[in-house]
């Protein structure tokens, strides 16, 4: 197995750091390894027994110092929009978790256990997009339901963590905690629209006219392109909540005929990647701070519509910075790697990629 020069950039961010972390335990051979900030550098990580130092993008001076063969961006938009093409000029796959390119044509936006044949030739744009953190755990359990059943619509409220806004909105959320705790107001809020700290928020993102905000005009259009149903009918209401790790999702589904709950236990109790909590007074139900295994999504509350037999009803519960962006970014490198994609070099392999059968 040829090892591999991989970047990381936003390496110091909540999701660089979790990525960091996951590329440390996988089975990549790792031949020179770059860590970027968006600011100032001098922080060190040991990786692999051996110490690196995190250079600062801004002191890049000549784009073809960034050549490598895999660059992962996690430092948000902007720098996103900046970079993403620059590095992807030097022959680099990018693999983005920023909002950037997900509805660009020349990019395909990939959930490896849910659509990895979008990902068999190189994209032309030499960027991979990674999808919104609430979507990633929405398509991987609603997966084995929209292979099997005809779906009328889905409707859903997003319960979404702190740390979606990265570090500095976990330390906001800790730190309004704190104060109110001591009968303080607490610090004015900078990453929420509102203190959240005891709060619950039903914004993220700006708000258009017609009274949709971004995130859950996100959830629609990237659900719609990786399952390649651009007539999905699917409405949500997002939602901020104080907590720090761990995005929850109620979720309705609507079938066009009645559906059976045996049926859809086993469907999703057989889906890889998936735990299914199927009896709530043996088994209970996930929850974000109780999380099991945080490379899995966990389904619990699994019932049909009393009222409505074609209605169910199911709780969707996973780790937002690993299954909703650091994990699965990792996977479609892995998956690039598996289908030979990094830079000219067919000699390329990663050992134990395992993707189950994707639309």
């Amino acid at each position: 197995m040829r090892a591999l020069d991989i970047s990381v950039v936003g390496a110091t961010g909540a999701v660089g750091t979790a990525l960091i972390k996951l590329l440390e335990k996988s089975e990549i051979a790792i031949n020179r390894l770059r860590l970027f900030s968006c600011s100032s550098g001098a922080r060190q990580f040991k990786f692999r027994d051996q110490t690196y130092l995190v250079e600062a993008l801004r002191d890049i001076g000549d784009i073809a110092d960034t050549k490598t063969d895999i660059a992962f961006f996690c430092a948000g938009g902007d720098v996103s929009a900046k970079w993403g093409a620059p590095f992807a000029s030097q022959g680099t796959l990018v693999i983005d978790t920023s909002n950037s390119f997900r509805m660009d044509p020349d990019v395909p936006l990939i959930v490896p256990q849910v659509n990895a044949r979008s990902l068999t030739v190189r994209p032309p744009s030499g960027i991979v997009a990674n999808p919104d953190c609430s979507t990633i755990q929405l398509v991987r359990a609603l997966k084995p339901l929209i292979a099997t059943f005809d779906i009328h619509q889905i409707i859903l409220t997003t319960y979404q963590a702190a740390s979606g806004m990265g570090l500095l909105g976990c330390k906001e959320l800790l730190n309004g905690a704190e104060a109110v705790l001591e009968g303080s107001a607490g610090p004015p809020a900078e990453r929420f629209p509102v203190p959240l700290a005891f709060n619950v928020i039903p914004q993220i993102g700006e708000i258009s006219r017609e009274g949709v905000a971004l995130e859950e005009r996100k959830l629609v259009q990237e659900s719609r392109k990786i399952f390649g149903m651009p007539h999905l009918q699917l409405t949500a209401t997002c939602v901020r909540v104080p907590v720090k790790t761990g995005h929850s999702e109620a979720v309705y589904v609507e079938f066009d005929d009645h559906v059976r709950l045996e049926q859809v236990r086993e469907l999703l109790a057989n889906e890889p990647g998936v735990r299914l909590y199927a009896d709530e007074i043996r088994d209970g139900y996930p929850t974000p701070r109780f999380l099991g295994d945080p490379a899995d999504v966990h389904v619990g509350r699994v019932r049909v519509n009393p009222e409505n037999p074609r209605g169910l009803w199911m709780w969707v519960v996973a780790d937002n910075l690993q299954v909703g962006a650091a994990l699965n970014a990792l996977l479609i490198a892995q998956l690039a790697i598996a289908n030979n994609l990094i830079g000219e070099h067919e000699d390329c392999q990663v050992r134990g990629v395992e993707f189950s059968r994707s639309f």
